[in-house]
C-alpha cells in the first residue's frame, strides 16, 4: 500500500489517478497509523515553502516522515515536497526543511538575474528534458532526455552528493534527489505522461 500524506497542501487527485491508473490503490491520510502500515509513502505539495511546514509540524506529521524514514521506508517527495526535504528554504525568508537531504532551496529568478540571463520566464513551467544517473533505480524505465513536467520558482542548490536527475534553464535545475530510500521530483510524474507513469512504476518497485 502507497500512502500519500494529507496535510492541506497538496493537489492529490492527479496523483492518486496515476498510481491507480498503474494498478495501486493509494490510500491519502494524515492519520500515523495509516502511514505506518503503508509499504512506501509520498509526500506531495504545492504552494510555499514555510507554510508547508507549519502544517507539518503543526499536525505532527513531520516526526512521522522521518520515523518512516528511519524504519527504511521508501519515500518520494513530489515538487515542494521534495524541497521540503532539503535543510533549508530562502524563499521569501529562511526557513528550516526536514534535512533529509543536504541542500539549500533558491530562487531561479535570483541565480538567473546573477548569471546575466535574460528572456527565460519564471516560475519555470512546461516540459523539460531529463538527464539522470543510469544507475537509479527510479529511471530504470525511461531514456535520457525524455521529457517531464515542472511547475516552480524555486529549486535544490548545492545539492551535488544527493542530485540524480537535472533539466537545463539557464541554471541547472535539479530534477531529482535521494538519499538512500529517500526521493525527491522537483517535477511532476503525475502530470508528466507516460514519462511520469513509468517513473512513479520505479518508485513502487523500489
Amino acid at each position: 500500500m502507497i500512502g500519500i500524506i494529507d496535510y492541506g497542501v497538496g493537489n492529490l487527485f492527479s496523483l492518486t489517478a496515476s498510481l491507480r491508473y498503474i494498478g495501486e490503490e493509494p490510500v491519502v491520510t494524515g492519520k500515523r497509523e495509516e502511514l505506518e502500515k503503508a509499504d512506501r509513502i509520498i509526500l506531495p505539495g504545492v504552494g510555499a515553502f514555510e507554510d508547508a511546514m507549519k502544517k507539518l509540524r503543526s499536525s505532527g506529521l513531520d516526526r512521522v516522515v522521518m520515523e518512516q524514514v528511519e524504519r527504511g521506508k521508501p519515500m518520494l517527495g513530489i515538487c515542494l515536497g521534495m524541497q521540503l526535504l532539503f535543510e533549508e528554504s530562502f524563499e521569501y525568508g529562511h526557513h528550516r526543511g526536514l534535512g533529509l537531504v543536504k541542500g539549500r532551496i533558491a530562487s531561479i529568478s535570483e541565480d538567473l538575474r546573477e548569471k546575466g540571463i535574460e528572456g527565460l520566464k519564471v516560475p519555470h513551467i512546461g516540459w523539460n528534458s531529463l538527464s539522470f544517473s543510469e544507475d537509479e533505480p527510479l529511471f530504470k524505465y525511461i531514456d535520457q532526455g525524455e521529457y517531464v513536467y515542472y511547475v516552480h520558482s524555486f529549486y535544490g542548490r548545492d545539492c551535488e552528493d544527493g542530485r540524480i536527475a537535472s533539466s537545463e534553464y539557464g541554471v541547472k535545475i535539479t530534477g531529482a534527489v535521494r538519499n538512500d530510500r529517500v526521493y525527491g521530483t522537483q517535477f511532476h510524474p503525475e502530470k508528466s505522461g507516460d514519462t511520469g507513469l513509468r517513473i512513479l512504476r520505479a518508485f513502487v518497485e523500489i
